[in-house]
């Protein structure tokens, strides 16, 4: 099963491979999982400066292949200088020469030609010198990636999309459609709270323009895909009721990152705080562990209970609720870290 991301003419399997999880294994694994997936027929796969490793296993593995699959990755450079900086290092460790795909990652405003930041001008300079072929943009702010859609300056949204989401999410992939924009969907699995990737695939494929990429880390959760792929993308009855009941139990009570509560009035850095139990599932998680992050989480006991965040959030989270949850998660992992390292 194939679709388009919009304008750029890129067709792709719709199921793409979001490389952020194979930070968490070894160099020898990742490379593994990254060919067999190639191997797979999953020829889109999406990465980031950010994700540490991740770019050099993907160029480690599968450079020897680099006409026959898309290639996404991001910067979140906030000058021009840092914009190059990163791109010449993805472009490095990716063992490639251009990147079909490069996405501003996750940026507080829309960057957009004339608006002072220089970014979207260096931009559009990569890709007269061939460094680029289309230009993305990634985010979890509503307002954001509106902007981006009626700029009509992007080529890609990625944004975060599953069945758990509202139907804010949805008008943005109506919009790309009427925009002839392609819409990545990140998050498909909801940071893992959605377990039937069956589920999410036959939802999913109800638009046709949307392209998920799937977080995978392990060969377990390659196959799961795969088969699934070959079970077909067929909403069935048994599907939409494993929907139903997810929304049920799931829906509003996890943190997207979008950012709209800060900031905080007692300064707890809530985008990263309220979503740490995921964090820490998803990402390598040691590095949570720090007394940076330690510091931070104890901030959460620092709550004034002013409401702000709770009022500003546009998924209607009990942010001061899912804070406390958060942190007493948090302190078990933390213990059990400690443990294990004694």
């Amino acid at each position: 099963m194939e679709a388009t991301l919009g304008r750029t003419g890129l067709t792709v399997n719709k199921d793409g491979f979001g490389a952020l999880p194979v930070q968490r294994v070894g160099m020898q694994d990742a490379v593994a999982l990254l060919r067999a997936a190639f191997d797979g027929g999953i020829n889109f796969f999406d990465t980031a400066r950010a994700y540490s490793d991740s770019e050099e296993k993907l160029g480690n593995a599968l450079s020897a292949q680099r006409t026959h699959f898309t290639l996404a990755t991001k910067t979140g450079a906030t000058t021009p200088e840092a914009f190059r900086k990163d791109l010449a290092t993805s472009l490095s460790l990716l063992q490639t020469d251009h990147v079909d795909i490069y996405q501003f990652h996750n940026p507080m405003f829309c960057p957009l030609p004339g608006d002072g930041s220089g970014l979207y001008e260096e931009m559009g300079r990569a890709k007269e010198e061939g460094k680029i072929r289309f230009i993305g943009i990634t985010n979890h702010r509503l307002n954001v990636a509106q902007q981006a859609i009626e700029s009509g300056a992007y080529d890609t949204l990625q944004f975060p999309f599953s069945y758990l989401s509202g139907p804010q999410e949805q008008a943005l992939v109506r919009l790309c459609e009427e925009k002839n924009m392609g819409f990545i969907a990140m998050k498909a699995l909801s940071g893992g709270l959605i377990t039937d990737i069956s589920a999410a695939r036959a939802w999913m494929n109800q638009f046709a323009g949307v392209v998920p990429i799937w977080g995978i880390q392990k060969p377990e959760e390659l196959a799961q895909l795969f088969a699934a792929q070959k079970a077909g993308a067929t909403l069935t009855p048994a599907a939409q009721q494993r929907i139903e009941q997810d929304r049920a139990e799931l829906a509003g009570d996890f943190c997207r990152g979008c950012g709209y509560c800060m900031p905080c009035p007692a300064g707890i850095d809530i985008s990263w705080c309220a979503r740490m139990s995921l964090l820490l599932r998803r990402a390598p998680a040691a590095g949570y562990f720090s007394p940076l992050w330690q510091e931070k989480m104890e901030q959460i006991n620092g709550c004034i209970q002013c409401g702000q965040c709770k009022k500003q959030c546009p998924y209607q989270l009990d942010t001061p609720a899912l804070l406390r949850k958060n942190y007493q998660d948090y302190r078990q992992l933390l213990a059990a870290h400690q443990g294990a390292a004694q």
